[in-house]
């Protein structure tokens, strides 16, 4: 509803104390969970005994939060990014900022599955590739705001010739893509963007 106002009540703020969305809580609601990572890892250990999502042993668990940790670095360049494009402030400096921070993102990436892996921790799908895959769909926005860009004489980061400066971070984004687990969210979500890119209106049954 226009000009509607989120009201962020005293008990809710004593259990996400800086206020954020999303948030999560354990049964009973008295201990809250806030920043989305954590909110991952907590899911994680709830899960543990039917899928080792944090890893097996602490070596890889931190290996995982290494790659969180990372992601969220480069999270923090994109949102401002992607909100500047939302909002008609984008500019030479948010932009450079922002692909530079991809550059990094993509090659760290780009870097852990050179020896051609099929996951970026271990042998299985970890919290790591969720989130790498998350964060990239996400970022894929950016295909919805193209005109801002050219408006301004700049180009798009996810450019045409992305899949050959990053291969085998795109082809695992792609291999996550198709995966089973993540498909009924990715591809949906994917259809969205490139329908809004060239103004096609989309139900939620595509």
């Amino acid at each position: 509803m226009t000009g509607a106002r989120l009201f962020k009540s005293d008990a809710f703020l004593e259990t996400q104390p800086f206020g954020n969305v999303p948030a999560a809580f354990a049964p009973g609601g008295q201990i809250g969970i806030f920043e989305s990572n954590s909110i991952m890892r907590t899911v994680a250990r709830l899960g543990e005994k039917r899928f080792p999502l944090y890893g097996r042993g602490p070596y890889e668990a931190s290996r995982i939060d290494s790659f969180l940790d990372a992601s969220l670095i480069f999270a923090r360049d994109s949102q401002i990014y992607l909100l500047s494009l939302l909002d008609g402030t984008v500019n030479e400096a948010i932009h450079a900022r922002t692909k530079e921070a991809f550059a990094i993102y993509a090659g760290g990436i780009e870097c852990a599955l050179l020896p051609r892996r099929s996951s970026l921790v271990g042998d299985d799908i970890t919290l790591a590739d969720i989130c790498f895959a998350t964060e990239l769909v996400l970022f894929m926005n950016e295909r919805q705001r193209v005109q801002q860009l050219n408006d301004r004489g700049l180009s798009k980061i996810l450019h045409h010739n992305v899949h050959a400066d990053y291969p085998l971070t795109m082809a695992h984004f792609a291999r996550l893509a198709e995966h089973p687990n993540f498909k009924p969210d990715i591809e949906p979500y994917l259809r969205k963007l490139s329908a809004a890119a060239q103004g096609v209106s989309v139900t939620a049954n595509g």
